[in-house]
């Protein structure tokens, strides 16, 4: 096989997979095949499951109606395939769910469902509630208390995984929470090398710390792990414990570990953040918004050097950015209601 670098890796597909997997790769990729037959011939009837791949699937809006259709408990947020087969078999819908009493579900300190604890299926539990709303609402489960600043940033990046590269990082700065002066500053790697690499985390690093009193938002932990793999390749320009202690300081918020995960409730089926910013009324400018797709857009930009394809990635990487800034504003409103 070849790796990211183009180097040749050999793979003994009939050797054991390591010492507590006995099995080959071969081996289960037999079993796979069989499955997959099994399956074709109609041998085997499947229940399809809402999980994050789906965006990735042509097939995602065939598979989704059925979905819908079958109330399935997939369409709660963070519940997947496995964790569905763990449920009775009367609760086999988030309206089942929704219905019963979590007293029945929870004894004391334990759940009565064998493999998901008490704090998870309570989770599951007020979620599919939520759902089944008229007019559901997320709703703050614990007091949270975002950090105000007369400057807030709103950060993202883009990555290419193919090429072990990192070449945009986008920022939205907005001045006394007024979006008229927003503006949009991008750092952006004109050659898929490391070089170029480099000099946009050089750009981003000091951007961010000429701005040293403004409140930085960003959506999940990415942002930090590509910055510390960042630092581990160009300590000329910060170190990983540069990096790590960056992120400790109290202005840089993860609104989806800190806030969205571990103390809301949401009636949505995934916390993404473009699932999130849509739910709230916000619309990306392209047609067919994803990470994947600007992956796909960055080798084409590569291959072409054409300027429409750079432009739509920044546009991209742009209202992700907004739509952060559009999930903080949408906190504020929750957390403080008029």
């Amino acid at each position: 096989m070849w790796d990211i670098h183009g180097n040749e890796v050999a793979y003994d597909l009939a050797g054991s997979r390591g010492p507590r997997v006995k099995d080959s790769m071969w081996d289960e990729y037999g079993e796979v095949l069989a499955s997959v037959e099994d399956i074709v011939d109609r041998h085997v009837t499947t229940k399809p499951g809402l999980i994050s791949a789906c965006a990735l699937c042509h097939w995602r809006s065939h598979c989704r109606r059925e979905i819908v259709g079958a109330d399935d408990l997939t369409l709660i947020s963070e519940l997947g395939r496995s964790t569905r087969e763990k449920f009775p078999s009367g609760i086999a819908t988030v309206a089942d769910l929704a219905r019963t009493d979590l007293g029945d579900l929870i004894v004391g300190r334990k759940s009565t469902i064998p493999g998901i604890g008490a704090k998870t299926l309570a989770k599951y539990h007020a979620r599919a509630v939520l759902q089944k709303q008229d007019h559901p609402a997320p709703y703050f489960a614990e007091d949270v208390h975002l950090p105000a600043s007369d400057t807030e940033l709103f950060f993202d990046i883009e990555t290419d995984p193919f090429r072990n590269l990192c070449y945009l990082h986008g920022f939205v700065e907005r001045t006394g929470r007024n979006s008229a002066t927003e503006e949009y500053v991008a750092f952006f790697a004109d050659e898929a090398v490391e070089e170029a690499e480099r000099d946009a985390f050089a750009q981003a690093w000091v951007y961010v710390h000429e701005h040293r009193d403004a409140i930085v938002y960003y959506y999940s932990h990415y942002e930090r792990t590509i910055w510390k793999q960042l630092a581990s390749k160009y300590p000329d320009v910060a170190t990983e414990d540069d990096v790590t202690a960056l992120f400790e300081e109290d202005r840089f918020v993860d609104l989806y570990s800190d806030v969205v995960k571990s103390r809301m409730v949401w009636p949505t089926t995934s916390l993404s953040l473009k699932t999130l910013a849509s739910f709230l009324g916000f619309n990306w400018r392209d047609t067919d918004p994803s990470g994947a797709g600007s992956i796909q857009w960055f080798h084409q930009w590569v291959e072409t050097g054409d300027d429409a394809i750079r432009r739509r990635i920044l546009e991209y990487n742009e209202d992700d950015c907004r739509a952060t800034r559009v999930l903080v504003d949408a906190l504020r409103r929750i957390a403080t209601p008029e």
